[in-house]
């Protein structure tokens, strides 16, 4: 059987598995990157063809390439969804599929860099009450601030998410977490809240999104993006920061960490799949850090 024909059926499954637009591109942008490198570098076209041997080469070439050990472990997750689609389906035997003894490349520990205190402050601040766009823009940062949650989570946030203390978020692959709101930042979105009925109440809305353009559309991931860099612009914040959601992100995670919340919960917080996901943010955390939590930890102390 032709690897393109049974590419095109495991599309279709991701649209019936019911898998975010995004999702379903880096799928198949990997995947078809991968069944081009087998035809043109092997002429291999046809599922009984593939050996674990061309996949080694291909993740070998993308090093070459100068691509990242996690970048290339993301895309050989990609290609293993695919394998496991043909094993599912029967194309190939389970015991016969190549991609199980190509192993994961061992990532390098990194240092994730974040913002200060200080620096959070300063965003938070880069925006003022004044109207709705400012207000709107300075809750949009308190909410990646106090939440953690991820760009798109925020984008897709409707008013049926806000509860009076909790938020619904609909995460990666429709899993459904609930964050607390703490009471300042619900004093700010019933600031926000009112600021947005008077801002559009004479005009026409377009989406029902929590968060919206000055025209009443859904606001895109870049955005978001743009928001955060002007807040990070305004605030001058380190060159060596990367002001983005994700590096708020980051922050919050730390931010939890050096409070005192464990991993596990930090990881339900964060709607990650396993802690060991979670587990590269406290490797981030210095020695300062970690002595800091187990002052309010000691067992001594907590008898």
């Amino acid at each position: 059987m032709y690897l393109e024909d049974v590419y095109k059926e495991f599309l279709y499954d991701l649209e019936i598995k019911n898998y975010s637009p995004r999702t379903i591109k880096g799928y198949r942008n990997n995947n078809k990157a991968f069944l081009n490198y087998l035809k043109n570098e092997f002429e291999v076209e046809e599922i009984e063809e593939v050996t674990s041997k061309h996949i080694k080469s291909y993740m070998l070439n993308l090093k070459n390439k100068g691509l990242t050990e996690l970048y290339i472990n993301g895309i050989h997750k990609c290609l293993r969804s695919f394998f496991r689609f043909m094993v599912e389906e029967g194309y190939i035997a389970e015991k016969r599929n190549p991609i199980l003894s190509v192993k994961f490349m061992k990532e390098p520990k990194v240092i994730i860099k974040t913002f200060t205190d200080d620096e959070i402050k300063r965003m938070i601040n880069a925006f003022s009450n004044n109207n709705y766009l400012n207000l709107r823009n300075k809750l949009i940062i308190m909410c990646f601030v106090d939440l953690g949650i991820r760009n798109l989570e925020l984008c897709t946030l409707t008013h049926l998410n806000i509860m009076d203390t909790v938020i619904k978020i609909q995460g990666k692959g429709n899993k459904e977490r609930h964050l607390y709101i703490s009471p300042i930042l619900k004093k700010y979105m019933i600031k926000y809240e009112r600021m947005k009925h008077e801002y559009f109440k004479d005009k026409y809305m377009i989406d029902n999104n929590y968060f919206l353009s000055r025209n009443g559309k859904e606001l895109t991931v870049n955005a978001i993006e743009k928001i955060i860099k002007e807040a990070g612009k305004r605030a001058k914040v380190r060159d060596s920061i990367r002001c983005s959601p994700h590096t708020i992100r980051h922050y919050y995670a730390q931010k939890q960490l050096r409070t005192g919340l464990d991993v596990y919960s930090l990881s339900r917080l964060l709607g990650h799949e396993s802690t060991a996901i979670t587990t590269r943010y406290l490797q981030s955390l210095n020695d300062e850090n970690i002595l800091e939590i187990a002052k309010s930890t000691s067992p001594l102390s907590n008898l």
